[in-house]
């Protein structure tokens, strides 16, 4: 078993408890070294809260545990394609690569008409993430 699939494991699991508490069933993983320093399971539902997303509540937990918004030496591992409100995050804390499982089209951080994953215009976000589509 490669170590993606190693770590898109541990994202469906936090999928699945987002699917059976009512929430899109999206799970993500920062990892650090080879190890997951942070995890964050979609809860916009379950807390009434549209930032609630899997991406950005693992880079919440990531910061705090660094002490640091660079999480440039860090992967993100997320069941779903970032949506745009992931990727600006993505971007300001400048993860450097993302592996994703599903694309998803018009709200999509690399695939929609506003792909800010792959953005180079905004140099204080320095260079896009390395991005990483895995298929079934």
């Amino acid at each position: 078993m490669n170590e993606h699939s190693i770590f898109m494991r541990r994202c469906m699991e936090l999928a699945e408890i987002a699917r059976q508490r009512g929430d899109s069933p999206v799970g993500s993983v920062l990892v650090l070294d080879g190890q997951i320093i942070a995890e964050g399971i979609e809860g916009g539902k379950t807390h009434r809260d549209i930032t609630y997303h899997a991406e950005i509540e693992a880079i919440r937990q990531a910061t705090e545990k660094l002490s640091s918004q660079d999480l440039s030496a860090c992967t993100m591992y997320t069941t779903h394609e970032p949506c745009i409100m992931c990727s600006y995050v993505i971007r300001h804390t400048r993860i450097s690569s993302v592996v994703m499982a599903i694309t998803t089209g018009d709200i999509g951080g690399s695939s929609s008409a506003y792909p800010l994953l792959k953005d180079i215009t905004i140099k204080k976000w320095g260079p896009p993430p390395e991005l990483i589509e895995l298929t079934s």
